[in-house]
Formats: structure tokens, C-alpha cells, sequence
């Protein structure tokens, strides 16, 4: 059988979610090979091979940390040469991204981004996107060299598989370029305790219905009943009510999750192009003919004053 090899995103050794997602669809291909590097990279061979693969390439070198991106192409190009895979899977972070676009321009391929699911076909695997803010599903193929895709998160359900999960060494050279741009420092981001934004089964956004940073609690008390992250619209962030960090949007990040609830957003295409892909989508406006209500599966016309806090309330009663 194929071997597909899985570029793993995890902290400390911790394995995040969307790599664990990438193994569910790289078995619908072939056999995983999982590819960890930097700190800890040895200790997520237990997790991955949880969920399917069959070999656990690691590496670990201070390039990892220290430098910015093409150590870690310069890896997942010498696991490639060593694996010589039927298809690359990397997480579509903006890191991922830059990674998976680099690899294929070394290994002259073609490459796909922010699928949204993968299957199997004749030719090559056949990777889903959603097109032109949403308002398309696309089905495509690589039709030069070996596919490399990087897949939105909550693309996939995570399936436990239990495979051998074999660990072993890889050996990278880091070629002249590794070396080009040095990260000088860090600045931890501040937990909120909340899911990360793009990860989140749950998203809870606020927008300029809102009407204040003070209002945003407001949002923020439903998203923690449902142990939600937290987004705001492009006006919400604009205005200086919530962090960019935190916006959703062409401009912002793009979201999936199995849940999403607009408060006070209008549904601008801008916005739209960064949660259509959402699972199921529930609006709350006081404007019946706001543009977001073409889209949900639930919508709510009301004051968000007075439905989130009812809504946060019977949350929180149903939990006991």
C-alpha cells in the first residue's frame, strides 16, 4: 500500500488536533508516515500511532527553533526523498502553507490548499475546497508529481486507528538558505483558557451589533458555557473592540467548526469567506433582512442583549 506522508504540528511534543484529523484522511489513501520535528518530536509517536501511522520519522536540531520556516522544508523534503510517498498532507496554517508551497517547488508538484476533504481516486488523491468565498465546492487533483495538499482544520473527524507507529531517526542536511532568517525573540501569547480559534469545535463571534469592547463579555460568557472560542467581524475589530487575532474573515482566519454563532453580524461577504464552510451555522440580528440569514441553518431575529444572555442561561442550566 501507498505510503502518505503526514507533517505533524504539535507543541512540546503535545500533538494538535488537526494533525490527528490529516490521519484520518491520509488512511483513506494509504499508510500514514507521520514526519515530528523539533522539541519533543519523539514523545508524539505514542498519539500518532493512536490514530494510524504505520512509521514516525523524527528530528531535532536548534535550526528548528531558531529559524524561521525552511529547516523544516529542508526535513520534510528529506522525508520525502526517504519515503517517496503518493501524497504530502500538511495542516493548512499559515505555516503549513509556506511549508507545503516550498516543498512543492522543490519537488516540482503541484500543490493544493485549504482542502476541506480528500478521497481517493484514479489519478491521485481528489482534494475538496471551497471556492470564491465559499459560494463553490471544487473537487481537484495534482496532475504533476506527488500531490502536496494542506488541509483546513476540522476538516476531518479524529479516529483512533491503532498502528505500529515505528519510530525512527531521520537525517536532515540543512542546506545554505536554512539559516536565512533567525527568529530573535518570543513574547508567549496570554491563555485565555479558551480553544484556539481555527481548532475550535465551537466559535462564538461578535460583530458590530455588539456596539462596544465592554459588550464583548457578553459573547464571551456564551462561548465559555460551551467551552467555544471567541471571533468578532472585521467592524468589531476595526472599531478596537477585540483583537485581530480573534477576526474572522477574508482578512482575518478562516474557520470550520461544527458549530458557529453569529451575534449582531450583518453578513458582509468578508465575513462570510472566513465561516462558510462551518457545519452548522445559527445567526442572531435584529435586522430580518440582514445578508446573514440567507445563510444559516438557524436564525434568530431579536436584540442579542436579550438573546445571548437567555441563550447563556439555558446553556448553563441544561449543564447542570
Amino acid at each position: 500500500m501507498a505510503e502518505i506522508l503526514v507533517y505533524v504540528d504539535h507543541v512540546d511534543g503535545a500533538v494538535r488536533k488537526p494533525t490527528l484529523e490529516l490521519l484520518t484522511l491520509a488512511r483513506r489513501l494509504g499508510e500514514p508516515v507521520a514526519v515530528a520535528l523539533g522539541n519533543g518530536a519523539a514523545d508524539t509517536a505514542a498519539a500518532l500511532a493512536e490514530h494510524g501511522a504505520v512509521k514516525v520519522l523524527t528530528a531535532d536540531a536548534p535550526e528548528f527553533a531558531e529559524y524561521l520556516v525552511v529547516p523544516k522544508v529542508d526535513a520534510l523534503q528529506a522525508a520525502y526523498d526517504a519515503v517517496s510517498p503518493a501524497a504530502v498532507l500538511v495542516p493548512s496554517s499559515a505555516e503549513g502553507k509556506e511549508i507545503a508551497a516550498r516543498l512543492a517547488v522543490r519537488i516540482g508538484s503541484g500543490v493544493i490548499t485549504d482542502a476541506v476533504d480528500i478521497e481517493a481516486g484514479g489519478e491521485g488523491p481528489v482534494a475538496t475546497q471551497a471556492a470564491f468565498a465559499a459560494s463553490f465546492t471544487t473537487k481537484s487533483r495534482v496532475s504533476k508529481g506527488t500531490p502536496v495538499i494542506t488541509v483546513k482544520p476540522n476538516s476531518a473527524p479524529v479516529e483512533a486507528a491503532p498502528a505500529a507507529g515505528a519510530v525512527e531517526a531521520l537525517a536532515v542536511s540543512f542546506g545554505p538558505l536554512a539559516t536565512g532568517t533567525k527568529v530573535t525573540a518570543r513574547t508567549p501569547r496570554e491563555s485565555t483558557g479558551r480553544p484556539e480559534l481555527t481548532e475550535a469545535a465551537i466559535v462564538v463571534s461578535g460583530g458590530r451589533g455588539v456596539n462596544g469592547a465592554e459588550n464583548f463579555a457578553i459573547i464571551e460568557a456564551l462561548a465559555d458555557s460551551l467551552g467555544a472560542a471567541v471571533g468578532a467581524s472585521r467592524a468589531a475589530v476595526d472599531a478596537g473592540w477585540y483583537p485581530h487575532s480573534n477576526q474572522v474573515g477574508q482578512t482575518g482566519k478562516s474557520v470550520s467548526p461544527q458549530l458557529y454563532i453569529a451575534s449582531g453580524i450583518s453578513g458582509a461577504i468578508q465575513h462570510r469567506a472566513g465561516m462558510q464552510t462551518s457545519k452548522t451555522i445559527v445567526a442572531i440580528n435584529k435586522d430580518a433582512e440582514a445578508p446573514i440569514f440567507d445563510l444559516v441553518d438557524y436564525g434568530v431575529v431579536g436584540d442579542l442583549f436579550d438573546v445571548v444572555p437567555q441563550l447563556t442561561a439555558e446553556v448553563q442550566a441544561r449543564k447542570g
